[in-house]
């Protein structure tokens, strides 16, 4: 629920929220009326019935061996190519943290523009870790005009 209280930060960030359900589209629409109706909160992104489970099972959603339509609690983070550049899989009994799906999000839309990578529990706007050389000529241009956020010559973050 809390991703839908929180849509308009996705949108902002030109993210497209899609669920899918191995439960019937009928499934979806009492489980979409009984949010609204208890929480008041309106589902605004689509959610596929995958009732035959096969795109479930493509993406490794449903365990092994699994008796029963449970299908285990992804997040799929694919980017515009198609290409899935990250996953968060969550047991049942764990809800998920919107904060940390908008850091990957900000992470990987960071990466994607500028080439930058993101320390450990980086957030939009902190500083990002410039690339390392990959030439002898890279690193000894890095030695000989360090700057203050410089570490060692593989090491440098932006300002």
């Amino acid at each position: 629920m809390a991703i839908a209280q929180r849509a308009s930060q996705f949108e902002e960030r030109n993210v497209q929220l899609i669920g899918l359900s191995v439960d019937s589209i009928y499934s979806h629409l009492a489980w979409q009326a009984s949010i609204e109706e208890h929480f008041g909160v309106r589902i605004p992104f689509p959610v596929i019935a995958d009732l035959d489970q096969r795109v479930a099972n493509l993406y490794g959603m449903v365990p092994p061996g699994a008796t029963t339509t449970v299908a285990v609690r992804t997040v799929f983070f694919i980017d515009d190519q198609g290409i899935n550049r990250a996953m968060l899989y969550y047991p049942l009994s764990l809800g998920r943290d919107i904060d940390e799906l908008l850091r990957v999000i900000d992470g990987l839309q960071a990466n994607a523009q500028k080439g930058v990578a993101t320390p450990a529990n980086w957030r939009r706007g902190q500083p990002v870790v410039i690339p390392a050389p990959v030439t002898t000529e890279g690193m000894r241009e890095r030695l000989a005009h360090p700057t203050p956020t410089q570490k060692a010559w593989y090491y440098r973050t932006s300002d």
